[in-house]
Order: structure tokens, then C-alpha cells, then sequence
């Protein structure tokens, strides 16, 4: 089975929306604002895409990412290579980019399961906190990876959702603490 990592950049209170400046968000652009810029927070997006063999996102996190992506050769060049996979009910394939590489939409959480259950590595997913959530919520993800501000915002999208559900216990496989308040926490969702 592949693990399937949820990445965020998430603000103390939970709050995931528009953290890289994303336009029609109060506090767009959070976290490149008034923190001091210490490269070594950022190294696990570079281990991330050293580990993953595909790309999950939903619809409106394609949408954004497509039309930059793939200019980005040098910041992002094993995401730009790899599979990706969107799950969306609305979504054609007349809409996808066709510079981007593979690229298959997927239509339900089960669809998701079913991929899990292919042979290959570790899935990412970025982005899409409304489909991050319903995974959450139905059990499909596998691993966290968090860089967490010391920012609260308030409102916003959230990475966890509201659901009333049984306890889900995480294992902290990696943390570590940065000079200007972002924590790296990995966790594992126990089984």
C-alpha cells in the first residue's frame, strides 16, 4: 500500500488557507510576513519531493498550481516530472494543462483508496484543504508533514475538519524547532 502524505504549511490555530499570497484572503501571503527567513525550515519541502512518486490535489489546488507549476523547473523539477492526480467531480479533461506531464483525474474518496493500492511510492498531497479534510476524515491518510507558525489567523480554512469522529492517535516521528518559531512536526496516524 502507498503512503499517502498530507503537506501543509499551518498557522497555530489550524488555519491553512492562502499561506504563499493567494488573492481574496485577508491575510494572504502569512507566511513570508514578519518572520525572519531561515532556510533550514523550508528542507523538507526539498526531501518531499525526493521521496514522493506522485502528486495528489484537488480541483481548486490544481487550478492555482497548474497555470505556475511547471515554469518552475528549477524549485520544483521531481514534482514537475512525476504522476498527478486530482480528485474532482467537476473537472474535465479538457481542463488539465498539457505541460505539466501525467496528469488523471479522479472522481471519489474511493477512487483515492484505490490508488493507495497500486505499487509504487509515496504519495503528496499540497493544497486542498477541503479534500484533505474529507481524506482525514475518511481514513486515508497516512502521514503529516507540518510546518507550523506561530501565527494566529483566525478564520480561514482549516486543516483539520469539525467532524464529530472516534480519537485518531499520531506517532511524532520528527520534529525540530527553527530561531524565528516554525516547528517541523512529522507525525504517523496510528492504525
Amino acid at each position: 500500500m502507498r503512503t499517502l502524505i498530507s503537506t501543509a504549511f499551518v498557522s497555530l490555530d489550524g488555519v491553512v488557507e492562502a499561506p504563499g499570497g493567494e488573492p481574496g484572503y485577508r491575510n494572504s501571503g502569512w507566511t513570508f510576513q514578519d518572520l525572519e527567513f531561515v532556510p533550514e525550515a523550508y528542507t523538507i519541502k526539498g526531501s518531499e519531493q525526493q521521496e514522493a512518486t506522485a502528486m495528489l490535489m484537488g480541483r481548486v489546488s490544481y487550478q492555482a498550481f497548474a497555470p505556475v507549476w511547471p515554469s518552475m523547473t528549477e524549485e520544483f523539477p521531481l514534482y514537475n516530472a512525476m504522476p498527478k492526480y486530482v480528485v474532482s467531480t467537476t473537472l474535465d479533461e479538457s481542463d488539465l494543462v498539457d505541460n505539466w506531464g501525467e496528469t488523471t483525474i479522479l472522481r471519489s474518496l474511493d477512487d483515492v483508496a484505490a490508488l493507495k493500492e497500486t505499487d509504487g511510492g509515496p504519495i503528496s498531497m499540497h493544497g486542498s484543504a477541503a479534500l484533505g479534510r474529507s481524506l482525514s476524515d475518511a481514513g486515508l491518510i497516512d502521514r503529516y508533514h507540518l510546518l507550523v507558525f506561530p501565527v494566529l489567523l483566525g478564520a480561514g480554512k482549516r486543516l483539520f475538519s469539525d467532524t464529530d469522529k472516534d480519537k485518531q492517535m499520531l506517532t511524532l516521528v520528527e520534529s525540530e524547532s527553527y530561531a524565528n518559531g516554525i516547528q517541523k512536526l512529522v507525525y504517523d496516524v496510528v492504525r
